[in-house]
């Protein structure tokens, strides 16, 4: 077998936690000599992910192709199907790689056809959540439960994100029948250099996409229910972007808190903390949200729901988590705004993080986790 792979990444929505998953794995992949491209989504993301698109470009062998993807099953699907796996097929892959729900079924069934036309490919899905957040009690949930099921048979490896992922899948799939291994998320070096608040920073920074499922209502119901506790309006800098924004604009206006929250359009992330005294991560579900990682490790004071994998990174029992509730968030606003040098000190520490989230670790072990699938 050759150490150097094909590696193609499969995922539909360039956004988010997943595009930042694997565009790290790609950029660790490329220096340890393989050939990568992506396939994904060409109606999703806006200028701030072409731009990351860009500095891509010129490292992957593979190329990066976009082609529409609708979000849900639909008649739609038969036609992008078709398209997307003609592209996987003229980038003849060694491992086939799929991220969320639509990335993982598509990396996992034209994995399989390449292999009835006699390719050798190997066939891994990573689920980052994706389907795992349905309710297994509702029609749709056990639908898309019976069709992971059902996938399982045609994949070589899990990854998993979280070991909150991975009991989630057991619990609403069942037990893989097929090896599955627990990977973290992973950070570069220079993101664990501090990042200061800038002198005219607000008081609080939400970062991330704007839906429910991430918690930006939560997060403003808890500035109005946070301003008699604190004697004062708390002010607030909001930055991403998404299909809901402007729902959130009239939450912000009927609350009447125009003066005192910013929306500002999607941006690296250590940029945007600096406009932020306490970052706040108010989701609702997640499997291992990067935001909390980077923000952590830029040595940036967070408050989060403990939710998915959250509670793996601050520790259970940590009283920087909250249930995804306004009136929680809104008494945890109050105290690490009350007094922020004793909230910084329920913050995990710095070597504990990078020993298990680095992006060096993360590399390897899903490499190592390619090679034994293709072996197999």
């Amino acid at each position: 077998m050759a150490d150097k792979l094909r590696i193609v990444h499969c995922f539909r929505s360039p956004v988010g936690g997943i595009f930042r998953h694997v565009r790290d794995l790609a950029e660790a992949q490329v220096a340890a000599g393989h050939m990568v491209g992506i396939v994904c989504d060409s109606t999703t993301g806006g200028e701030f992910e072409e731009r990351l698109f860009g500095q891509m470009k010129e490292m992957l062998a593979l190329g990066i192709h976009r082609t529409p993807m609708q979000r849900h099953v639909g008649p739609g699907d038969l036609a992008a199907a078709r398209r997307t796996y003609r592209i996987i097929k003229e980038l003849r892959p060694d491992v086939l790689h799929g991220h969320g729900a639509k990335g993982g079924a598509y990396a996992r069934l034209f994995g399989s056809l390449l292999r009835a036309s006699r390719s050798r490919v190997a066939r891994l899905y990573s689920p980052h959540g994706g389907s795992l957040h349905y309710d297994e009690s509702t029609a749709t949930g056990k639908l898309f439960f019976a069709l992971e099921h059902l996938m399982a048979r045609f994949t070589d490896c899990l990854l998993f994100v979280s070991d909150y992922e991975r009991r989630t899948y057991r619990r609403k799939v069942g037990e893989p029948p097929i090896p599955n291994t627990l990977v973290y998320n992973g950070l570069r070096t220079t993101e664990f250099e501090p990042v200061a608040a800038r002198a005219d920073a607000a008081d609080l920074l939400y970062i991330g996409m704007m839906r429910d499922l991430k918690g930006p209502d939560i997060f403003i119901d808890a500035l109005a229910a946070a301003a008699p506790r604190l004697g004062r309006a708390p002010s607030a800098v909001m930055v991403g972007d998404g299909d809901d924004l402007p729902r959130y604009h009239a939450q912000v206006k009927r609350l009447g808190l125009e003066g005192n929250v910013r929306f500002l359009p999607p941006m690296p992330a250590r940029e945007a903390f600096v406009l932020g005294a306490v970052v706040v991560v108010p989701s609702r579900a997640e499997a291992m949200p990067y935001t909390v990682l980077e923000a952590l490790a830029a040595a940036r004071p967070v408050i989060a729901t403990s939710v998915g994998g959250i509670p793996e990174i601050f520790g259970s029992g940590s009283p920087a988590l909250i249930r995804p509730d306004p009136a929680e968030l809104a008494d945890k606003m109050s105290q690490a705004l009350g007094n922020l040098a004793a909230y910084r000190e329920l913050m995990p520490d710095e070597s504990t993080l990078r020993a298990r989230f680095g992006a060096d670790v993360m590399a390897a072990a899903i490499e190592k986790a390619y090679f034994a699938a293709l072996e197999s």
